[in-house]
Parts: C-alpha cells; structure tokens; sequence
C-alpha cells in the first residue's frame, strides 16, 4: 500500500482541504503552550557581557511555560492560538490539499506510486511557499500576540485581540505590513514542509514495507514524529530569523537579522528553543496527522 497523503482519487481536494485543516487546527490548539514558550526563547536576546551577568528571563521549555503561568496566568499559554487557528486553516488546508494534485502534475496520475523523494520534497516546497504566501498575515499576528510578555499596571496591551491586531497593523504600518518577514517565513515553511510532508510520506511508505506493519496508528504516529525531528533539524534558523522579524520590527532585511543575530550572539543562537521547537513539531506533527488519517476514515471512508 503505498504510502500517499492521497492516496485515492475518491478525496477529493476540498475533502482532503478540510480534513487537514481540522487536523492542523486541533494540532495547533493541543501544543501552542509550547509554541508560545518557543517564540519567547526565540526573541529573547543574549546579554552583553559586562552588563551584570544578569541571567535569562527564560530558561529551558519547562522553565519558560512555568514562567508564563506564573507571571502572566495559564491562558497566555494560549496568546495567538486565534490567529494561530486562522492560519491553520488557510495554510494547514492548503499545503496538504494541494500536496497530492501538485505531486500528480510533476509525476503524472499514473506513476503516483513511483514517485522518487526528489519528487516529494519538490512537491512539499512549492505547496509550502504557496500556502504560507497566503497565510503570512495570520501568522504575523500569531507571533505579535505571543510575543508580549507581562507589562507593567496600567500599561496596555499592543493589541486587544487577534482582529484588533490585523486592523492596527493595517491602520499604523500600512496593508503591506501583514506581509513582513515574508521572504523567511515562505524559506522556513516551504523547508519545513518539504521536511515534514514528504519524510511522512518516505517515512510511513518505507514502514509499510517492513513485513508485520501496517496502516494504523502505531505506524502513524512514528511517522509523524519523525517528520517533526526532520523539520526542527533543517528549519530552526530560519524559524528563529523569521520569528524576530516578526516580534521585533528593528531588523531591516533578513540578512540584517542573520547577520546581527550570528554577529551578537554566534552560531548556536539560529538552535534556540530546539527542545521545545522539537516538542512542539514532533508532538504537532503526531497529533496532526494522525487526526488527519483518522478523519479521512472518519468522514470520507478512505482506506
């Protein structure tokens, strides 16, 4: 059996578009505590030596979530996951849907089972880069909302809300604004899935192989969890580059954030938050499709 994300020409591609989006929204909604502790560890900036050896506000995934809760109360765990659901939608819909009628083009309908991974991964970038073109604004507001940490009495928010922040970035930055950091985030995400959707692929078809394996959960979910590791190993520096970018507006190009960011605080700074990056694809990727294998039973009755 081979392993396809769509496998059957019975799905069509609004079924397989909403399936993926309900699994990438539920996905998102299940590990976004991690997401947020992610993006804190990813804007916060090395100290200069000599100014009192003050150590990091943030420490480590457990220690960055307790200090979220603690100083800021559990929900802000949950800061961005409006914007974050709305970005699911449209991206997560679109970069699967389009995976399955993107690969048939490049290999042709009848030799979709022969497809060499050359050909997924190709497949995987174009549909990421589309997606995400599309997705940016959702995403830019996601990382404006987690980004801000607790502020002082009386001192409001940037943003009442994810609409509110879509309408102020508009009104103060201007309509182009929504699209910042496009340039890293369609190189991050284009990579990342390329990662993610064709080592799933190459991954759960290479497993079905092995005699006494088959199409279930167990072999879903290590599939899953390897098309996380894949993704967090080739796709943290430019998911750091990307998220200070978008969470800090003093950056004028993205060679300007690389350059600055090597520069100040060396190689080892583009692997930020790793662990928890990893945690969260590896357990997003799991979650998400599995939900999105199990929904296409579900509902559509695929095999």
């Amino acid at each position: 059996m081979a392993a396809d994300l769509q496998p059957r020409s019975e799905i069509s591609f609004l079924e397989t578009f909403f399936c993926s989006a309900l699994a990438a929204c539920f996905a998102e909604f299940c590990t976004i505590p991690m997401d947020t502790a992610k993006v804190r560890l990813q804007l916060q900036k090395k100290a200069p030596v000599g100014e009192g050896g003050h150590l990091p506000k943030y420490r480590g995934l457990l220690g960055t979530v307790a200090t979220i809760a603690r100083e800021e109360g559990l929900a802000a765990l949950w800061n961005g996951i409006i914007p974050g659901l709305h970005r699911q939608c449209i991206y997560g819909g679109l970069r699967i849907g389009l995976y399955g009628p993107v690969k048939s083009f490049l290999v042709g309908s009848d030799l979709i089972e022969d497809t060499y991974l050359f050909q997924k991964i190709l497949a995987a970038l174009l549909t990421g880069a589309i997606a995400i073109a599309v997705a940016n604004p959702t995403d830019l507001v996601k990382i404006r909302l987690q980004a801000e940490g607790k502020l002082p009495p009386g001192v409001p928010g940037r943003y009442s809300g994810a609409l509110n922040a879509y309408f102020t970035i508009v009104k103060q930055e201007g309509l182009a604004a929504l699209w910042t950091g496009l340039g890293p985030n369609i190189a991050r995400n284009a990579i990342i899935n390329a990662a993610e959707l064709a080592s799933y692929d190459h991954v759960k078809e290479t497993i079905l192989k092995i005699p006494g394996f088959i199409d279930n959960v167990f072999t879903q979910l290590l599939a899953g969890l390897g098309a996380g590791f894949f993704a967090v190993c080739i796709g943290s520096p430019i998911d750091v580059v990307k998220s200070r970018m978008m969470g800090d507006s003093t950056y004028r190009s993205t060679l300007d954030c690389f350059i600055k960011t090597l520069r100040h605080e060396g190689f080892f700074a583009f692997y930020k938050g790793f662990l928890p990056n990893f945690g969260r694809l590896g357990s997003w990727n799991a979650v998400m499709f599995l939900t999105f294998e199990q929904a296409k039973r579900f509902l559509f009755g695929t095999a």
